[in-house]
């Protein structure tokens, strides 16, 4: 991931960040996918990329990035394209990855496991520093170079490490007691991956993950695909062209 000044916004000339843009929520989500593609072309040697191109690798129409970008300061250079190298750090300074994340990650279950163990977080930006659990059969067991801490020493160890992130994995039935161990750590940011819905103080920005309803979302989408198919009339699989990812 490439670096820069901590707290100062990159770019020069035309291609400054406004004063911290005031996103909107879409343009928020897409972001990442745009870093994600701008670091593969980077990492395949491209130094530039035209808004057809780019949009083509982040899974969008060219017309909402332009658009995304716009709100960055960003408008590329008519028959060049964006500069892969200053998209990447402005879009990494709106999201804040020009610094390391402190994460925590509350319950060590079989998703906690996978959750401890996945390399992207910190090829993104984001260490997690500690995992926590209620079982005592599970505290003090070493996960991938941690040591599995009880849910009562999270308050201590949040300032310690300087937590901003945490994650909860735990059952629905303990995610609320979790969030509200966090809160009063003084964690404002959480990522929910328990099937439920939190209740938060207003200043705390809650990011829920339900893989069901993912796969439910996707199955209206095959519901309504064999529908339109049976239809008199209706189009066939292979022939109804190519679509933008669902949900993008």
């Amino acid at each position: 991931m490439s670096q820069q000044r901590h707290g100062s916004p990159p770019g020069n000339g035309s291609g400054n960040v406004p004063a911290f843009p005031d996103l909107p929520e879409a343009t928020i989500a897409r972001l990442p996918e745009y870093l994600r593609a701008l670091h593969n072309l980077g990492e395949g040697g491209a130094d530039t990329i035209s808004s057809e191109g780019l949009a083509a690798a982040a899974g969008v129409n060219s017309a909402k990035l332009r658009k995304d970008l716009s709100h960055l300061g960003s408008y590329g250079t008519r028959g060049v394209g964006y500069d892969v190298a200053l998209l990447i750090e402005q879009i990494e300074y709106v999201l804040g990855l020009d610094q390391r994340r402190a994460v925590c990650l509350v319950g060590v279950g079989n998703l906690g496991h996978a959750l401890a163990g996945y390399d992207g977080f910190a090829s993104r930006g984001f260490k997690i520093v500690a995992l926590f659990d209620a079982d005592e059969a599970k505290v003090g067991e070493r996960i991938h170079g941690l040591i599995v801490r009880h849910i009562d020493e999270l308050g201590q160890v949040a300032v310690e490490e300087s937590i901003a992130i945490g994650v909860i994995a735990t059952p629905a039935g303990a995610a609320q007691a979790v969030a509200d161990e966090l809160v009063a750590a003084g964690v404002t940011s959480i990522l929910n991956f328990a099937p439920c819905v939190l209740s938060v103080p207003a200043n705390v920005d809650v990011r829920k993950v339900d893989l069901a309803i993912e796969l439910q979302i996707l199955s209206f989408h095959e519901h309504r695909k064999a529908t339109l198919t049976a239809l008199p009339g209706g189009r066939s699989a292979t022939g109804a062209g190519s679509q933008e990812a669902v949900g993008s």
